[in-house]
């Protein structure tokens, strides 16, 4: 009932506007390869149909490059839900987003939590303090730049942290939440999700790996892998 009660919030809205970005997204791209090989009157002379329609293709251009600055979601954050319960938001329907509050079973948007200190591991011989995790975390995405976006840090709090991912085509962003879940595991719970479009080329996944993989070297570990 929870999940069902997130999901609605999205609306259809939303979703009809991610669907025409991805629809339109071919066209940007063959547009961008169309300027770049325009040489400009001094080199060609143009009817002036031509230049018409060329300029119109300029102001189209314009257009969907600027959906790469689409606003920032209002939907970010720790969602308290009462009685106890919090998490981060859960993903939209479209396959671009992937959380550690999705249901297991859910293959498409579920990803299991980290922990910084693992029972099994430096847990046991050695703890670290949830402020010294903080600046692993930190150090991390600083260091990585996976699939070439560009990493930056909007938000943090003792227990929040809030960065955005612009993509080197277009300057697409993604919004990448971690929380550190209070309670005595040392969970931190993330959500990684596109701004826009449906498909993501599964750049989420890869994110939060390099991410993670970066942190195991310092003693992290996930809890589902």
């Amino acid at each position: 009932m929870l999940q069902a009660q997130k999901r609605v919030a999205f609306g259809q809205a939303q979703r009809r506007s991610a669907v025409a970005v991805v629809r339109a997204t071919p066209v940007a791209r063959r547009m961008v390869c169309q300027a770049a090989n325009w040489k400009g009157d001094s080199e060609e002379k143009l009817q002036p149909k031509e230049i018409v329609l060329r300029s119109v293709n300029v102001m189209v251009l314009g257009a969907l490059l600027s959906i790469g600055a689409a606003p920032r979601p209002g939907n970010l954050g720790i969602i308290d839900y009462g009685a106890g319960v919090q998490t981060l938001n859960l993903c939209p329907p479209s396959p671009n987003c992937i959380a550690t509050s999705e249901e297991g079973n859910d293959r498409t948007h579920y990803a299991p939590p980290l922990t910084y200190n693992p029972e099994d591991g430096r847990g046991k011989k050695g703890p670290v303090s949830q402020e010294k995790a903080m600046a692993e975390l930190v150090d991390a995405v600083k260091k990585l730049k996976p699939d070439n976006f560009t990493p930056k840090i909007i938000k943090q709090t003792n227990d929040y942290l809030y960065v955005e991912y612009e993509s080197p085509l277009m300057g697409f962003i993604d919004d990448v939440e971690f929380w550190f879940k209070p309670g005595p595991y040392s969970r931190v719970e993330y959500r990684s999700a596109s701004r826009i479009g449906e498909s993501d080329g599964n750049i989420n996944r890869k994110r939060i790996k390099a991410i993670r993989q970066e942190l195991e070297t310092k003693g992290w570990r996930s809890t589902g892998f």
